[in-house]
């Protein structure tokens, strides 16, 4: 069986709306205020746009890229490059994790002690 370069794309636009979907199902049920002042579009927007700066952070595997747009929600869409957010860049550019969802992992870890201490409260 031979696939075409319009069928492989076919299949993964199909894969990436699927994909897009079900981050939108779990922004709505983990941040339900947001995403009732986002809106439809504001959520396919800002999910576009997250899968775009994960990407640029080599953060591309489903689970996360979802946990990147999550962080996306709680401390804004320029999290990782907002100066009053250091750790965020410091963590992405840091060389010593080897990959991405090392990286994802120790964002999330580092904003939930940022959430406790009202760093997080303070941004929003």
């Amino acid at each position: 069986m031979i696939i075409r370069q319009e069928q492989l794309a076919s299949l993964s636009t199909a894969a990436r709306t699927k994909f897009e979907d079900r981050v939108a199902e779990h922004l709505k049920r983990c941040f339900p205020k947001q995403c009732e002042e986002l809106g439809v579009a504001g959520i396919q927007n800002l999910i576009d746009a997250g899968i775009h700066q994960a990407a640029k952070h080599e953060i591309i595997l489903e689970r996360d890229v979802c946990k990147f747009i999550d962080l996306m929600v709680a401390f804004g869409r320029a999290f990782d490059h907002d100066p009053a957010l250091p750790w965020a860049s410091e963590i992405l550019e840091d060389e010593t994790l080897h990959n991405a969802t090392a990286r994802v992992e120790r964002l999330f870890e580092k904003a939930k002690v940022e959430r406790r201490t009202g760093v997080w409260s303070a941004t929003q």
